[in-house]
């Protein structure tokens, strides 16, 4: 069921716009119970404002028109990812699945009823895990857009009963590299591995993931998967939900899973002073190498938390394309 009251996104600022042209400029976006809550009142704590969308814009101006005219998102939420597809990308071929079916109804009815006057599209809405609900009908994409869990519950019991868009669910079945386990990769191992028949021709897998982990542990995911990678961009965000997702990394640390990487706010603030998310994603493996002595653990970082000590992780917008 969506909610009878809808959240009011500014569009222009939500998405970093001048007027938008395809989309309203005044987003009226419908939540469900499993709904991802967008923060609307710090952009720079949203992931689709301050992370994925940024990243659409860099797609926008380096990609020709023709390779972006298709998108895909899996694991959508509410749909605004889609909504800033169509605006940004100027995608105009819509497909978004979720694992939830309360979450695809409103993110189609979202999608559906904020388009701009005039702006018609083709809309696929589906739900289902991963690609599987789209392999069937054997579609293909241009731009094909992931923000997977790979954040541990600590508490899995809970699953069922709480919102879990920004979980990680735990190991999967299916065959895989050790390392994508150890990671906590699977679900972006995954989706490279399903999409790669639904690419079309110069299509692309653009991937926002928080980097707690190694950056060349991103290579090596998508040199295993086939495919090349770049880093559009690389930044820094304060732990959400610490008290709640914290946990989750010390218990898969004792497992003997990672290794894990948090930082002092403040350690981050200074080593990416001055640059932008994409001039970072350059310099990436620099700054990287710059952090190593500031680096903690999850339960170094938990501690510290405890003590009042802010808490940070890194991020990266990874785009693969098939090698």
């Amino acid at each position: 069921m969506v909610t009878a009251s809808p959240l009011v996104v500014d569009a222009r600022r939500y998405f970093r716009l001048g007027t938008p042209n395809r989309i309203a400029s005044t987003l009226r976006i419908g939540l469900s119970e499993h709904c991802f809550v967008p923060s609307l009142d710090d952009l720079d704590s949203d992931w689709l404002a301050s992370v994925a969308a940024p990243a659409f814009h860099i797609l926008a101006r380096t990609r020709p028109a023709a390779r972006r005219q298709s998108f895909l998102s899996i694991g959508t939420g509410c749909g605004l990812d889609a909504l800033g597809a169509v605006e940004i990308l100027g995608s105009g071929i819509i497909a978004v699945t979720d694992v939830f079916a309360d979450i695809v109804a409103a993110a189609r009815s979202n999608i559906v009823t904020n388009l701009a006057e005039g702006t018609t599209i083709a809309l696929t809405a589906a739900t289902g895990d991963l690609l599987g609900p789209l392999a069937g009908g054997k579609p293909r994409f241009d731009v094909v857009y992931e923000n997977l869990p790979n954040t541990p519950i600590a508490e899995p019991a809970r699953l069922a009963d709480r919102q879990t868009a920004a979980g990680y669910l735990g190991s999967r079945s299916e065959a895989m590299p050790a390392f994508v386990r150890q990671r906590l990769l699977e679900l972006h191992y995954l989706t490279l591995q399903q999409v790669r028949p639904m690419l079309n021709p110069g299509g692309a897998v653009l991937s926002t993931i928080g980097a707690r982990i190694p950056l060349a542990s991103f290579f090596d995911l998508t040199a295993s998967s086939g495919y090349a990678a770049r880093l559009l961009t690389y930044g820094w965000k304060k732990q959400a939900g610490p008290d709640e997702y914290i946990p989750g990394y010390v218990a898969m640390e004792r497992e003997g899973l990672g290794p894990f990487h948090f930082y002092r706010v403040a350690d981050v603030q200074a080593a990416f002073a001055g640059l932008d998310p994409e001039q970072a994603g350059r310099e990436a493996l620099d700054i990287e190498a710059d952090l190593a002595a500031k680096r903690l653990t999850a339960t170094e970082a938990l501690a510290l938390h405890g003590s009042g000590t802010g808490i940070a992780h890194t991020f990266v917008a990874l785009l693969s394309e098939p090698a």
